[in-house]
């Protein structure tokens, strides 16, 4: 670990002498609630928030049972499906992707997406008879998995009968909605979510160790990491891992570089995904907010504004070359951050420490960092839409309004960020073109860009860019589904629920003034996100 605070360091260590002062350490670990806010509403939540602190030691028994599990069901599949959103999707993910399978064990994919050739594509890739289906809600109420179990244990039960539910794993807190639904259609197995941990603090539960062990992750290795971080983090502030972290997010933050742009390295590259989520749900609300920028490719040191804070993290065995790419930021003034671990079991001990480090963050800046009152403004809109009770704001037309464009690029000042929230099927190819973009962006005008994929996005950055500062400049990109992909005992179609979550989101956003345009693309979207790009380097010339 290797932390540069250039020219903050005097803050820095004051505020671990304040958090030490204040007994933050103990405060934390016998939950105080108090610690975060006093008042009674924001009591309730904190205090049934913190079973992460503990949730390593508590789950290490039931790990062998686990793993018994994982190892009568792998002989009669090839792939596990996990259908999940935010918290339930983005841990499976980062596990799924940063891990070399081993031999015998099922291929593990995530689906987090409303649109329709996305659910058609996990659908064509999964074969009843071949496949676990890991639905995967803490509430049991989110819409994305419910629609998700839907659609899935239709073409099951097509194709296996009463079978069906065999093929079904379900992951959701006890007595929810979908547990009793789960009952009903017999699904193979019911893991308990933990009421007292929130979803994006919950990787270190069934929710991402359930994945993680089809995955052939070493789940009690990666627990006894995690343990040894949490024992580590009950130490008084100075000598605190997450606490050191978390002290240096809130001050830098308070100081205007609240822009904290991650670089992760192979094989761990979507763990910053996992993070952005933890940090913007976090803390984005109240006008308040730490900005996380995953993703977003490193440039020369004069294509940054002062708001940035970098944080590398990567194997040890590559810690010279983090060294190499962090130093000519640190030679313009940039804070950074570095964390090498010995190897991607580390993701363990990490995880817990990013969590730590948020809640201290949360402290210091004055905000509750377990609620996401947003978010579930966000599902209400879309609900109301779907219900018929709001009406969906279609798109007029197809194509990018190049005034439009230029009025919103050229709104973007010193400290502002620039989010691209697209409503397209999240490929590898769509991403690789939005990113190209952002860059643009970002080198033209110098500051943050971010780009979030809907659904996704509106469980993770969404509750940042509603709730915290008015600092967000949003480019929504909308496309035509190329096929109506109906869900089973629902009158509306996929395609239906992706546009009433990006009219929802936008009109979110418009009704705090946010600055917001929205691209529809029609049906060809590479060709429509060349269009943009093209576009784009045009207005800024």
């Amino acid at each position: 670990m290797k932390l540069e605070l250039l020219g903050f360091e005097r803050l820095h260590r004051e505020t671990i002498e304040k958090l030490l002062k204040d007994h933050a350490t103990d405060r934390i670990w016998k939950r105080d609630a108090a610690f975060w806010k006093a008042e009674d509403e924001h009591q309730k939540i904190i205090a049934n928030a913190l079973g992460w602190l503990d949730v390593a030691d508590r789950l290490a028994e039931e790990m062998a049972d686990l793993a018994a599990f994982v190892t009568a069901v792998r002989p009669s599949i090839d792939r596990v499906a996990v259908l999940g959103m935010g918290g339930s999707s983005l841990a499976p993910l980062v596990f799924a992707e940063s891990f070399r399978r081993p031999q015998g064990y099922p291929a593990v994919e995530i689906l987090d997406s409303t649109e329709p050739a996305m659910v058609l594509a996990t659908a064509q890739r999964c074969d009843p008879a071949r496949t676990v289906y890991v639905v995967s809600s803490k509430s049991g109420t989110t819409l994305e998995p419910n629609i998700f179990f839907d659609y899935f244990y239709d073409a099951a039960q097509k194709a296996l009968g009463e079978k069906a539910g065999e093929r079904f794993v379900v992951i959701t807190d006890p007595g929810s909605a979908l547990g009793k639904e789960a009952h009903k259609r017999r699904v193979r197995r019911v893991f308990p979510g933990d009421p007292q941990i929130g979803g994006r603090y919950s990787a270190l539960s069934y929710f991402g160790l359930v994945p993680a062990a089809f995955a052939g992750v070493d789940v009690s290795e990666l627990l006894r990491r995690a343990k040894a971080m949490a024992v580590l983090c009950q130490r008084d502030a100075p000598g605190n891992p997450g606490a050191i972290l978390g002290a240096a997010m809130g001050v830098l933050a308070l100081k205007g570089r609240d822009k904290l742009t991650f670089s992760v390295g192979a094989p761990m590259t979507r763990f910053g995904m996992w993070i952005e989520q933890l940090i913007a749900e976090s803390t984005g609300k109240e006008g308040a907010g730490i900005l996380p920028v995953e993703n977003e490719a490193l440039g020369a040191p004069d294509v940054y504004g002062t708001d940035r804070f970098f944080a590398a993290i990567g194997r040890e065995r590559n810690r010279e070359d983090m060294l190499k790419a962090m130093q000519p930021l640190a030679a313009a003034g940039h804070p950074y951050v570095l964390y090498d671990l010995a190897d991607v079991l580390d993701l363990g001990a990490e995880m817990f420490r990013w969590e730590f480090a948020t809640a201290v963050a949360g402290h210091l800046l004055g905000i509750d960092p377990f609620d996401q009152p947003n978010v579930q403004e966000a599902k209400d809109r879309t609900n109301e839409i779907l219900v018929g009770k709001s009406a969906v704001n279609s798109p007029q037309s197809t194509g990018v309004d190049e005034k439009g464009l230029g009025e919103l690029l050229g709104s973007l000042k010193e400290r502002d960020y620039f989010a691209i929230t697209a409503y397209v099927p999240s490929t590898a190819e769509n991403e690789e073109a939005l990113n190209g973009t952002r860059l643009r962006v970002r080198d033209a005008k110098k500051v943050a860009t971010t780009l979030g994929f809907g659904p996704r996005f509106l469980h993770s950055t969404g509750q940042l860019h509603k709730g915290g500062p008015d600092t967000g400049v949003f480019l929504q990109v909308t496309a035509e589904p190329e096929a109506v992909v109906p869900i089973p005992g629902k009158p509306w179609s996929f395609g239906e629920v992706v546009a009433a979550q990006a009219a929802g989101d936008l009109a979110a956003l418009q009704s705090r003034g946010r600055r917001a345009l929205r691209v529809h693309l029609g049906k060809d979207v590479a060709q429509g996100l060349a269009s943009l790009d093209a576009a784009v380097a045009r207005v800024l010339g």
